[in-house]
């Protein structure tokens, strides 16, 4: 029998992946479809990386600092680093 491990979420890691998640769907320059986390989606509102999510839109628009550290997370978290 599996023992049950209590586990204690980092929602600035969260965040992060949410965030470089949103580039990954990004269209029309600055705008990412929000199918994700309706918290994670707010506190990226509260810190300044996207506009106010809420709305019958289904997709946010990324501010222009939620745009670059939206492609740097994207490119630290996913991407393959060249083989030397």
């Amino acid at each position: 029998m599996a023992s049950a491990m209590v586990m204690t979420i980092d929602e600035d890691k969260v965040d992060n992946a949410v965030l470089a998640l949103l580039w990954l769907t990004l269209h029309d320059e600055r705008r990412a479809w929000k199918g994700f986390d309706w918290d994670a989606l707010d506190r990226l509102h509260h810190k300044g990386l996207i506009l106010d999510p809420i709305g019958k839109a289904k997709s946010v628009v990324l501010t222009d600092e939620g745009l670059r550290r939206s492609e740097a997370l994207f490119a630290e978290l996913f991407a393959r680093t060249p083989r030397q």
